[in-house]
């Protein structure tokens, strides 16, 4: 299978620490090979033993890489994707990939465009419930992420409900219809709830994420009468009780961070990878929570 694909990680935040550096050390065929973190004490602390920098630039200028996965803030994506790129470094994006529409397009305008991160594709509940819907049919779903933001203590990332979750959730309701967004309605934007309509050619989808309510995770579709295609439900008070008296142990994200991790060695090693995020998905996915920020702007 030749050597392990050696990553270089830049940023050692909340999810590099809980998410990506377990994942790559689970995930075959790639391995942890550099870390940036402009935190020093934080740097060693995640990724102890692994040579470290400052800054991305620092990590690719040192070689050493054969890729890079970006876990920072997403003001920083641009900038750091196209040092990688024009290293000739494949680049894998973590969600959202820019701050807004205009970065996202700018960032899928790179050659080779960057991969973006969007995981819940390769849950595997979200896989088989992808399965069960029928393609281009009148379906409806609703799709809902909230969380207590405390609780995840984010490293720097302060960013509302809709940049925060919003990317997930515009993600699957594309992957589980097979459709694109061709319209947003109802929408109502809050620092700490969002929620709006998405129009996906003949599905539809209702899409609310909050920061400051307990960990649950719902998604539901529905044919056209009202029969259940399919459910997938986590977290929820009982869930969150059962966490603090169980046994510890790998963060829910690591196993699908893990999958996605080995999907993007395969398309720098040149096979066919159809689920990973594309920067075009990315950028679809912005131009809907702009939307949405339009149409809950238009409501007030």
């Amino acid at each position: 299978m030749g050597e392990d694909l050696r990553i270089g990680l830049v940023g050692a935040g909340r999810l590099g620490e809980q998410g990506y550096v377990p994942a790559l050390a689970a995930a075959a065929g790639v391995r942890l090979a550099a870390v940036a973190e402009p935190d020093p004490i934080r740097r060693r602390r995640v990724a102890a033993g692994v040579p470290g920098f400052a800054s991305a630039h620092e990590l690719i200028a040192a070689g050493g890489v054969d890729a890079v996965v970006l876990a920072s803030p997403a003001p920083a994506h641009l900038v750091d994707a196209r040092l990688a790129v024009d290293a000739g470094l494949p680049v894998l994006v973590e969600k959202p990939p820019a701050p807004d529409l205009a970065g996202a397009e700018e960032l899928a305008r790179l050659q080779p465009a960057p991969r973006v991160g969007f995981n819940r594709r390769f849950d595997e509940g979200v896989a088989a419930l992808r399965a069960a819907v029928p393609r281009d049919a009148e379906v409806g779903a609703f799709l809902e992420i909230s969380y207590r933001r405390g609780g995840w203590a984010a490293h720097t990332v302060r960013d509302d409900a809709l940049t925060d979750l919003g990317p997930h959730l515009v993600d699957m309701a594309r992957w589980l219809t097979g459709a694109d967004v061709t319209d947003v309605r109802r929408a109502v934007v809050r620092p700490e709830r969002a929620e709006f309509d998405l129009v996906l050619g003949v599905a539809r989808a209702r899409i609310r994420c909050a920061t400051d309510r307990p960990h649950r995770e719902r998604i539901e579709v529905r044919h056209r009468g009202g029969g259940l295609v399919g459910r997938l439900v986590r977290g929820g008070l009982v869930a969150a009780v059962r966490g603090r008296i169980g046994p510890s142990g790998p963060h829910p994200l690591v196993a699908s961070l893990t999958a996605q991790l080995e999907a993007f060695a395969r398309t720098v090693r040149g096979e066919a990878e159809p689920t990973l995020g594309t920067a075009a998905d990315g950028v679809a996915v912005m131009a809907a929570l702009e939307a949405a920020r339009g149409a809950a702007q238009r409501a007030a």
